[in-house]
């Protein structure tokens, strides 16, 4: 008989409230200081999240189907086998508008280049950080396909 698959449960959470919860195997994402991986039995973590791709690696019963969440910022705490992501913004690519993510990356650009002739350093930091949320956003939407 094989050996039961160790699983832990993943509960992502927004100032909108959770918008996910499953157990999972193993889960991928960027944290400020480089890309993290966690399984069953990790160490106790809290660590600063960068705008990534959080991807969640289900059970063997559910085909081991990798569930993509765009993630914008926030936390990841790991501790007694629960994984809590709190997010400033979080979204499952079965979810995301990617037209409305389309023109937000387009909006960015032109506020990016706005800043960039006015010599606006504030703005363009502001611009830039939009700009890879939308792409983030697009990019995770992709990955469903």
């Amino acid at each position: 008989m094989a050996d039961p698959e160790k699983l832990f449960r993943v509960d992502v959470v927004t100032p909108d409230g959770l918008i996910y919860s499953h157990r999972s195997s193993i889960i991928d994402m960027r944290a400020i200081d480089g890309q993290r991986s966690i399984m069953y039995g990790h160490t106790p973590l809290l660590t600063p999240l960068a705008i990534g791709d959080l991807k969640v690696r289900r059970s063997r019963e559910m085909s081991r189907k990798v569930d993509h969440i765009a993630v914008n910022g926030g936390y990841i705490e790991f501790s007694n086998n629960i994984a809590t992501i709190i997010a400033d913004s979080a979204e499952r690519a079965r979810n995301i508008d990617v037209s409305r993510a389309e023109a937000a990356k387009e909006r960015a650009e032109k506020r990016m280049k706005e800043a960039r002739e006015k010599h606006d350093q504030r703005s363009l930091e502001r611009a830039q950080i939009a700009l890879k949320r939308a792409v983030n956003r697009i990019s995770v939407y992709n990955t469903k396909k």
